[in-house]
């Protein structure tokens, strides 16, 4: 398997390739209107998906044609036939591959995310790399399923086996705070084989701490305030503040 450059090149809306800071801000959008909004804050990179009650699940593929003119950011689409577990029929699985295919050939798609667990709770390694050969060139993310397998440094090497570019991770716990330790461990053993993305109640509260205790070089946050329903601009202009100060 060869080594991902410690340095990302993203494939954004029509096409255009953006070279990725020192540290990466990317903001799961769980509506159209926040992936504009996400745009207008000049975020690195957005995660869409739907249905956050569940923690996302695949989009609706016409919000593309809906924010394409007004999105200029990379954007990453969420694989993920239905909320609960990570165990997946064959059905689903194909669901799976036939939603890569649809959204791949849209020139705005710039990578996957997705995760699959086997019933024993380990990374589904044959499964989770056929996904990964079918985005190539994409980049994949595999997402918090991550956080239900036993052994997270095991899941880790697995993860890395399937050649995907990104983890994102809460360290285990509920929220990237609570499990900062276990990240900071996941991004040192990580190194440049892949990069260790912490999410998870990520704040500009906490962005600064989770920086300094992970070193990790990508976060992950909904930015979403109080109830919003739409990622909040002023908190993620807050994070972007807080990276570039730090970086």
């Amino acid at each position: 398997m060869s080594t991902p450059p410690p340095v990302s090149f993203f494939r954004g809306v029509g096409g255009h390739t953006h070279r990725s800071p020192m540290a990466v801000l990317e903001v799961a959008c769980f509506n159209p209107s926040s992936a504009i909004a996400a745009s207008a804050a000049q975020v690195d990179r957005i995660e869409l998906c739907s249905n956050p009650t569940v923690g996302g699940v695949t989009p609706d593929i016409e919000w593309l044609s809906q924010i394409s003119d007004k999105v200029d950011i990379p954007i990453n689409i969420m694989i993920r036939p239905r909320g609960g577990n990570f165990v997946y029929s064959d059905s689903e699985f194909d669901e799976m591959k036939q939603t890569i295919a649809l959204y791949k050939s849209n020139a705005a798609v710039n990578g996957f995310v997705f995760g699959i667990l086997l019933p024993n709770g380990k990374v589904d390694i044959a499964r989770t790399s056929e996904l990964v050969r079918q985005a190539s060139p994409l980049p994949c993310t595999f997402h918090r399923a991550f956080d239900d397998t036993p052994d997270l440094l095991e899941a880790l090497e697995d993860a890395v086996k399937c050649n995907v570019r990104t983890i994102l991770t809460s360290g285990g716990c509920r929220t990237a705070v609570d499990g900062v330790d276990t990240l900071a461990q996941l991004v040192k053993r990580a190194g440049s084989r892949v990069t260790i993305m912490p999410g998870g109640g990520v704040r500009s509260g906490n962005l600064a701490t989770l920086i300094s205790t992970t070193q990790a070089t990508a976060y992950h946050s909904s930015a979403l305030v109080d109830t919003d329903q739409v990622a909040n601009t002023a908190e993620m202009k807050s994070m972007k503040e807080i990276i570039a100060t730090i970086y």
